[in-house]
């Protein structure tokens, strides 16, 4: 697939996503990944590898830390009394990036479909994107990166989801 003038590069090694323009890297953000690694199928509870694009945005205008669950804002900000009371919760925060496949086979259609998996680039708790792979599949970000890049993007940038550092 062409590499597009402006995308983000999501490094799975490196655990960083990378905001590009014109072949050079504008931005950097820390990220979390899975826990169980890269890969594609449903059920998996991995992160999805290769091109994607951001297939909608949702939670524009809500407080940072307003909580989300089914991509629909709960009237909840996350704060340490919601964590001692869901202490196992895996928390969608503030901003969501629906990701969808473009890569027929690989990461769109059937099995392995990245939209009907509901892959997100997603707020969470500072504690969330602790450097290493900890997600449900998802791409965790802090609140205030999420929300840096919420505003930087529009709907269907791509997004390569990497192994290589």
């Amino acid at each position: 697939m062409e590499t597009p003038d402006f995308y983000l590069r999501v490094s799975i090694p490196r655990q960083c996503l990378d905001v590009l323009r014109d072949g050079r890297v504008e931005r950097t953000y820390p990220v979390s990944t899975a826990k169980n690694g890269p890969g594609e199928k449903r059920g998996s509870e991995c992160t999805p590898r290769g091109w994607h694009k951001v297939r909608a945005k949702i939670g524009g205008g809500l407080p940072s830390g307003a909580v989300l669950v089914g991509r629909r804002p709960t009237g909840q900000v996350y704060g340490p009394e919601l964590e001692a009371q869901y202490p196992l919760r895996d928390w969608i925060l503030t901003r969501i990036l629906w990701l969808g496949g473009l890569e027929p086979g690989r990461n769109r259609y059937g099995e392995v479909d990245t939209a009907w998996r509901f892959i997100y680039i997603h707020g969470s708790p500072g504690h969330g994107v602790p450097g290493q792979p900890a997600s449900h599949g998802c791409i965790r970000m802090k609140n205030a990166d999420i929300l840096e890049l919420y505003d930087r993007i529009p709907v269907g940038v791509r997004v390569l989801i990497s192994e290589q550092p």
